[in-house]
């Protein structure tokens, strides 16, 4: 009888050491140790573990403790309510589980393709300067791998690091230099999520039914050709690398995109429209999506794709809470559609950031945009938002101005600044009837607000632009 009575004892502890086993918790990849949570919020921390089971979750910052809640009988989900920018800090769940190193602070999600996704690994100069002085306890690197699915995913491969020299060496440059600047602004802590793919059109990031439920966006999506070095169908990326994150609390996103869908320029603003929109409705905010112009680029097949694409741009601008960076200034190889100076793109984010998220005031952030002309005589003057204190020229002559009459022909034109106005001419044209700035591929204009912020190119008229293949 006892040696009954102890075999069912060893098997009920080997049964109890099985269920022990199965309930520990298992937590996706962006929930870990060395994160940032967002600050003065109630953020989520969610996971998996054995049905049915009691999850309670205890923080050092607060004595409150917390329980999840289940969505189905293996995952559970818990709200916390984060304090001021601060830490580090604990986070013990179940009483085992123990993130540890844990910031309060602000986190961006830093999308795009390669220009945002370029780091030292591409030895970019300003990088391999930037690193002897990248050790930073209060900014923080999440890294999402690049990957691909069919369907929405709810756990990605990732992980949190402190910002070191070599960890930054790997890090997007323009998100890395983003970070830095708000940190030191705003002397907090700072979670940057590297979210990006060298290549990637804007429909990979965009849910997949969002573009084929709708005919034109569909059709235009079909005109990225598939590459072996990248994803090319909608939402393929979107599934992977965004939608596991979906439930991690951001402050916003900073996004660098754009070359590869310049064959598909008319549809763009369309299509960024519902992508951010499927951002917003995921991370169940109105994030501030503020967003980089391409440069100039000589290397296109076709003539007059980069400023149709820009001017797509900037007409993303009338979607809430968003903002544009010009960068037609930061060019110095037009041959190379990787321009090398991120520190001063990034500059121009951050003031951005600054100013319309955390009401800084007195920066100069915003480029000039063509508001309206007037044609006077033989002349038209072109008035711009985001011209106040006036425009400069930086050398005799204003570059890239064109003018024409009812024919639509374009001829050269000179331009004079008259405070914040900029008033076109052409001797030759009697009758002027439409004007553009810079509206080409690879035109580097020369003119700049007083703040020195170059002005955006434009164009007055709504006629036909010639996209013709590029002749050798």
């Amino acid at each position: 009888m006892r040696k009954t009575y102890a075999i069912l004892l060893v098997f009920l502890s080997f049964l109890l050491n099985i269920q022990n086993g199965l309930a520990e918790v298992r937590l996706p990849a962006i929930i870990g140790s060395h994160m940032v949570l967002q600050q003065k919020s109630e953020v989520k921390i969610w996971g998996w573990s054995s049905p049915d089971e009691k999850i309670t979750i205890k923080t050092s910052w607060d004595t409150t403790t917390y329980h999840g809640s289940s969505s189905s009988p293996t995952r559970w989900m818990s709200k916390i309510k984060t304090p001021a920018a601060g830490g580090p800090y604990t986070i013990t769940i179940n009483g085992t589980t123990i993130l540890e190193d844990v910031m309060i602070g602000e986190n961006w999600l830093c999308g795009g393709q390669s220009n945002m996704e370029w780091s030292g690994d591409q030895n970019l100069k300003q990088c391999l300067d930037e690193m002897p002085n990248a050790t930073n306890q209060k900014i923080r690197f999440f890294y999402v791998q690049k990957s691909t699915s069919d369907t929405p995913q709810d756990n990605c491969n990732g992980s949190w690091k402190v910002c070191s020299p070599e960890e930054m060496k790997h890090f997007s440059a323009v998100g890395y230099f983003f970070g830095k600047q708000l940190q030191n602004e705003l002397n907090i802590p700072i979670g940057l999520i590297n979210c990006n793919w060298g290549g990637t059109s804007a429909e990979v990031w965009t849910p997949k039914e969002l573009v084929e439920n709708d005919p034109i966006l569909s059709e235009a999506s079909k005109k990225i050709g598939p590459l072996p070095w990248w994803p090319n169908l909608p939402g393929e990326a979107y599934n992977a690398m965004i939608s596991p994150i979906k439930n991690f609390e951001i402050a916003g996103a900073i996004w660098y995109q754009g070359e590869s869908n310049s064959g598909t320029a008319s549809t763009y603003k369309a299509l960024i429209e519902k992508m951010v929109g499927a951002w917003r409705k995921d991370f169940q905010k109105e994030i501030p999506f503020y967003y980089v112009q391409i440069a100039p680029f000589s290397g296109y097949g076709n003539y007059n794709v980069d400023a149709l694409l820009r001017e797509a741009q900037t007409s993303c601008l009338s979607i809430p809470k968003t903002g544009m960076v010009v960068i037609s200034d930061l060019v110095t190889d037009l041959k190379n559609i990787h321009p090398t100076n991120k520190i001063d793109v990034s500059t121009r984010l951050a003031k951005l950031a600054l100013n319309e998220t955390y009401v800084r005031t007195g920066l100069a952030y915003k480029s000039p945009l063509y508001k309206s002309m007037q044609v006077e005589k033989q002349k038209i003057r072109i008035l711009f938002d985001n011209a106040d204190n006036g425009l400069v020229a930086k050398d005799k002559v204003i570059s890239e101005l064109y003018i024409a009459g009812e024919d639509k022909v374009f001829q050269p034109a000179l331009g004079k600044i008259e405070r914040n106005t900029l008033v076109v001419w052409n001797k030759s044209i009697k009758n002027p009837v439409a004007v553009r700035f810079g509206f080409s591929n690879d035109a580097i204009p020369n003119l700049f607000s007083s703040e020195g912020l170059p002005v955006n190119i434009f164009r007055t008229d709504n006629w036909s632009v010639d996209t013709s293949k590029i002749k050798k």
